[in-house]
């Protein structure tokens, strides 16, 4: 990924926090059909000697062919998408002094890289998914758990999905938040982006960008 300098996150704490909030993760992979890509909720676990990035964890279909692949410990990478949105020109003091100001597109990503493993393991799996489900319905008024369901009914769902590990070996962030434009432009878009009625993840992008006017 090209990433200039300007707009390089390298702190491992925000690049898990990107991770955290945005957990569907787009992972990408070679079949015997070349280039592949698979779309699975992730959990990122802290950093540990053999994977000084951290390691990222899911599931799959047994039926999905992308349990197979991984036989071979092949490389992978997961690319994790955070707010983004449209940058009109409007919100630019340039505009109205000279009008040398065009359109961009601000957003916030994380690229994970990693041997991709199996877990074929049913406690594993079980505490994986324990954990993901207690994490997403923790907002929920009455929270279901895993638990919940009868002991053969969760036996034979356990029994039909393979868990992914992936040990990191490097990630790499890219906050393009306008951090090349002024202190000024910057909190001008920001403002334009909280205020916005446009679709997507504008309201997130303009919060995330105010809280980095100072950089």
């Amino acid at each position: 990924m090209y990433t200039p300098a300007s707009f390089r996150e390298e702190r491992l704490d925000v690049l898990h926090g990107l991770i955290t909030t945005h957990p569907l993760g787009a992972l990408v992979h070679q079949d015997e059909n070349g280039l592949t890509a698979d779309h699975l909720p992730f959990e990122i676990a802290a950093p540990t000697p053999e994977a000084p990035c951290g390691t990222l964890r899911a599931h799959v279909a047994r039926a999905n062919p992308l349990w197979k692949t991984a036989g071979a410990r092949q490389d992978s990478l997961v690319i994790f998408q955070g707010p983004h949105s449209y940058i009109t020109p409007a919100w630019y003091a340039e505009k109205q002094d000279s009008g040398k100001v065009v359109p961009t597109y601000n957003y916030a990503v994380v690229h994970a890289h990693g041997p991709l493993h199996v877990i074929d393991e049913r406690d594993w799996l079980l505490a994986l998914v324990t954990r993901l489900t207690a994490r997403h319905e923790a907002q929920q008024a009455t929270p279901w758990a895993v638990s919940d369901a009868p002991a053969g009914y969760l036996d034979t769902l356990l029994k039909a999905i393979v868990g992914i590990e992936i040990p990191l070996t490097r990630l790499t962030g890219k906050w393009k938040l306008g951090q090349n434009r002024t202190a000024e432009d910057q909190s001008r878009m920001a403002d334009g982006l909280a205020a916005s009625h446009m679709p997507g993840a504008a309201q997130a992008l303009g919060a995330l960008m105010a809280s980095k006017v100072d950089i």
